[in-house]
């Protein structure tokens, strides 16, 4: 389990936008694909989303879990897997750093293990999609909500 796949990314938005919509669950649906459902069971004393279910359809992965959410600074959200139907786990992190131009560097870190056997080398290769297509909808989403300068 200590085996993880990370990529990193470059937003043309500042980081605190970046993490507004990281933050903003009721919204995933709209731009993460795999998302179907999104609801928020609890929140921290700064309002922030502590524990979420997601109901995700990836294809040929559907599942239903509940993701326990860490908040560190306003830079740092990670994520622990508190119950699914198909995953052991699923643990993973967005960091923000400022970048020039008062541009964001993301970078996602993500850990699965799914209940049934599946090769190392896979497993890697399915986080490696999943962290793209979730690096790729967050810019859009960031770079397209943003108001023009």
């Amino acid at each position: 389990m200590a085996e993880h796949t990370s990529s990193s990314i470059t937003i043309e938005a500042p980081p605190a936008e970046v993490m507004a919509v990281i933050a903003d669950f009721d919204r995933y649906p709209d731009w993460t694909g795999e998302v179907k459902e999104a609801e928020v069971q609890a929140r921290d004393a700064r309002g922030r989303a502590e524990k979420v279910r997601l109901v995700l359809d990836a294809g040929a992965i559907k599942d239903d879990h509940t993701l326990a959410y860490t908040w560190t600074g306003d830079n740092e959200v990670s994520w622990t897997l508190v119950k699914s139907q198909m995953l052991r786990a699923l643990d993973g992190s967005y960091l923000l750093a400022p970048a020039a131009n008062g541009w964001t560097e993301v970078t996602y870190r993500l850990t699965v293990d799914v209940k049934i056997p599946m090769l190392g080398m896979i497993k890697r290769k399915a986080e490696k999609v999943i962290i793209d297509r979730a690096l790729a909808g967050l810019k859009k989403r960031v770079e397209t909500d943003r108001p023009a300068n």
